[in-house]
Formats: structure tokens, sequence, C-alpha cells
């Protein structure tokens, strides 16, 4: 039964329309549900809650410049001087990527105090640990660089700096998918 007003064409035009809505919102959601997906899987295999991180300052050139992207993982074994780690510190946002510069293991209860540095900074990294502390315990590192694809991350960068480009984009993005 067709409602007053309304002719065939229209109606099957109306659900045409419907249709496609449906389609495009269960694709944008399978789209955010297979990164999200995705990203559980890759923090499983590499043990790090935080399995790709951007560097965002210079104070480990040359080795990692500003917008690499680094490849995490956390494994069992003992954290060593020398290696790159990116650590956390409570109350902060921003994960921070430095060298390990000295391991302490204390023989009383097994714990690990770590001291981290940027290689292109002067001084260790104890300005930049909680007031009072004065070293790292294994549950501050996210995890140890084991890879990095250069200049990749300078996209994150310049929409985390320029929020009207984010938003920019995001909508470009979603034109896209419309269309």
């Amino acid at each position: 039964m067709v409602c007053k007003g309304f002719s065939r064409c229209d109606l099957i035009s109306y659900l045409t329309k419907c249709l496609f809505l449906f389609i495009l919102a269960l694709s944008s959601g399978m789209i955010v549900a297979s990164a999200l997906i995705i990203w559980k899987m890759l923090m499983c295999v590499t043990g790090s809650e935080s399995p790709v991180v951007v560097v965002l300052s210079g104070s480990m050139e040359p080795g990692f410049k500003r917008g690499d992207i680094l490849f995490l993982h956390m494994s069992r074994d003992p954290i060593r001087a020398g290696e790159i780690v990116v650590y956390n510190i409570d109350g902060r946002d921003i994960p921070i990527v430095h060298r390990v510069i000295q391991v302490h293991e204390r023989k009383d209860t097994g714990e690990v105090d770590i001291l981290t540095k940027g290689d292109n900074n002067d001084e260790d990294d104890i300005s930049f640990y909680a007031p009072g502390q004065r070293w790292l315990q294994r549950h501050h590192i996210m995890g140890r660089a084991v890879g990095f694809l250069p200049y990749v991350g300078w996209a994150t960068i310049i929409m985390s700096e320029n929020p009207l480009i984010k938003y920019i984009l995001t909508g470009a993005l979603g034109l896209l998918v419309i269309a």
C-alpha cells in the first residue's frame, strides 16, 4: 500500500537512499572495528600497551628524528643499558623515547631501577620524572624500540599542532566515504 501523495518511484527512491545510508554506516563501523582489532592484536603480539609511537622531539637525534614512527616490543628480558625505551610517567599523557643509561637491580626485592637520557640531551631525565622520583621502574616502560619508519609520523604531528588541518582532513575523508 502506497501512502497518499507518494508514488511508487518516490518510495523506491526513498528506500534506496535508506539502504545506501545503512550500508555506509555499516562500512564505516567495520573500518573502525577493523582498526581497533588490528591495534589490540598488535598489543597482544608485542606485549606493549602502545605498539607504535611517534617521536615528537629532537632529543634522540641523530638516531631518531622528529616525525619518525617507532615500533615497540615489551619482552620479559631484563632491560639493559644502551637500549632505547619508551616510558610514561604517572600523571603525564605523552610518552618519552630515550636511551637507558643506568640499570640497578635491587638484591633484596629483585626490582630494577632505570635511568634514561636523550641522546641529544646534555643531562639525564631525572628532571622529567615525577617530583621526588629518581628512577624509573619496569611498570613505567611501555616498550623497547625494535624498528622505525622515518618521517611517517609527521602527519600525526601536523594534525596535533594544527587542529584546523585535522578537521579539514577528517571532513575530506568523510566526503570521500559518502561520494
